[in-house]
């Protein structure tokens, strides 16, 4: 009998067609930092909007830099002590090769880290929402420049990066409700409770100047959330990556709808305000989630998050935090709950074999995520409070009251979002002066 022959398993090779996903992907992800910047920009009142833009828009700056001088670095290098990475030759990137694959996979590393890129830009945007009309640009560039080191580097390594503590005990976090939304809520509630309260908090209205803003920024979220998802599975030669995308979508509506029905039930209107943060609610809690869920668990899954996030928004006229734009309540609550659902609704069908308590999996998973999400929100919020507490120590995190009525756009930006000298411009003006001279020659045949 001839003896048995080993053959050595194929390398992956290079694949067309997953790294052009991957580049489309990576670009509905660059998409979804405008979009919030819209999101949240309508969302304050006018003196704050040009600010509210520049405060998202600011992060595709500066950790694009960041990343390519060490981040990628940081977060995806050999591993050290299960904490950070590092990597050499990864350092400004310029050893590596064009056609240099990532490991296990068929894309190269340069459509990696580029996908990666785009996770950490968004990150940061996310906290500013709950710092709007009070922070001074400087100190929160600053703040993104040490955030984004210390905070978001370290954290994507756990959860993301071989050998990272939370990667090898086994946490689940498909697209970065941990890494992304966990991180981003807990930050938020550190600084904000650092620098304190907007002037008229729970005494002034503030309400959204620009409701269409809104909706048109939820649009752009969910639109470029696709690509932050399904993307995640780094090519979709097994379907996970499509399943991904359909829990995505179905995962959302469930959210929006289950937050209108709360609204209108507890509030006694639909609103459209509502919806948009219903649908982003949801977004959240399937980032996650997705890869492990059936379309049905999706469900389950948003129309909770939807309902828990509705309710967790007004916690901060209860407990006196001023989280502007719902950061906490959204992001925190959404991304908590979408992680810990995992260990209740895993199917075992998706992206792996792990099954949650109600599929017969026990609670081995559940606590498995509690020590992710747990973990991530005390580092998080702990390291996000000190930060803040230094900048605003020795340079100022706040800009001066004066200048927080007047307007944060002028004060920071010597600009406002709308010129209203010039409205009703062109014919509509031509029209008005048409009138005024009618009703003066009026005057004069009266007289």
């Amino acid at each position: 009998m001839a003896p048995a022959i080993t053959l050595a398993a194929e390398a992956p090779k290079l694949s067309a067609a997953n790294t052009g996903f991957m580049l489309i992907c990576s670009a509905l992800v660059m998409l979804m930092t405008p979009g919030l910047a819209f999101f949240y920009g309508g969302m304050v009142r006018v003196k704050s909007t040009l600010n509210m833009l520049m405060m998202s828009f600011i992060s595709l700056g500066i950790v694009t830099i960041l990343w390519v001088l060490y981040g990628f670095s940081m977060a995806f290098g050999t591993d050290s002590g299960s904490l950070i990475g590092w990597n050499s030759d990864w350092v400004g990137l310029g050893n590596i090769g064009l056609t240099e694959l990532w490991p296990g996979y068929t894309i190269p590393v340069f459509v990696f880290l580029v996908f990666q890129l785009m996770f950490a830009i968004i990150t940061p945007a996310l906290i500013s929402g709950a710092l709007a009309d009070r922070v001074k640009f400087s100190a929160w560039a600053l703040f993104i420049a040490l955030w984004a080191t210390v905070v978001y580097f370290p954290v994507a390594h756990w959860v993301w990066g071989a050998g990272g503590w939370a990667f090898e005990l086994g946490v689940i976090d498909f697209a970065g409700g941990t890494a992304v939304h966990i991180n981003a809520g807990a930050a938020a509630l550190g600084v904000i409770l650092v620098i304190g309260k907007r002037v008229g908090f729970k005494k002034d209205p503030m309400r959204p100047h620009s409701l269409p803003l809104v909706m048109l920024g939820a649009g752009l979220l969910w639109f470029g959330w696709f690509g932050f998802n399904a993307g995640s599975w780094l090519g979709n030669d097994d379907g996970v990556g499509a399943l991904m995308f359909v829990n995505t979508q179905v995962a959302t509506a469930a959210a929006m709808l289950a937050w209108l029905i709360y609204e209108k039930i507890r509030h006694g209107a639909f609103t459209t305000l509502g919806a948009a943060s219903g649908a982003v609610a949801g977004l959240v809690a399937i980032t996650p989630a997705g890869g492990a869920v059936t379309p049905l668990g999706a469900i389950a899954v948003g129309a909770i998050a939807g309902v828990l996030c509705a309710m967790a928004v007004g916690l901060k006229y209860k407990f006196g935090y001023d989280d502007s734009l719902d950061v906490v309540g959204v992001h925190l609550v959404g991304g908590v709950a979408g992680s810990l659902l995992i260990g209740l609704f895993a199917s075992g069908k998706g992206q792996s074999t792990v099954e949650g308590l109600f599929y017969g999996g026990g609670l081995t998973q559940f606590w498995k995520q509690c020590a992710g999400v747990f973990a991530v929100l005390a580092y998080s919020l702990i390291v996000s409070a000190i930060l803040a507490f230094i900048l605003d120590k020795t340079m100022g995190m706040r800009v001066p009251e004066d200048d927080e009525i007047a307007g944060i756009d002028q004060a920071e930006h010597a600009e406002t979002a709308y010129d209203f000298s010039g409205a009703g411009g062109g014919s509509a003006r031509t029209a008005a002066a048409a009138a005024a001279v009618g009703g003066a020659e009026s005057k004069k045949v009266d007289a």
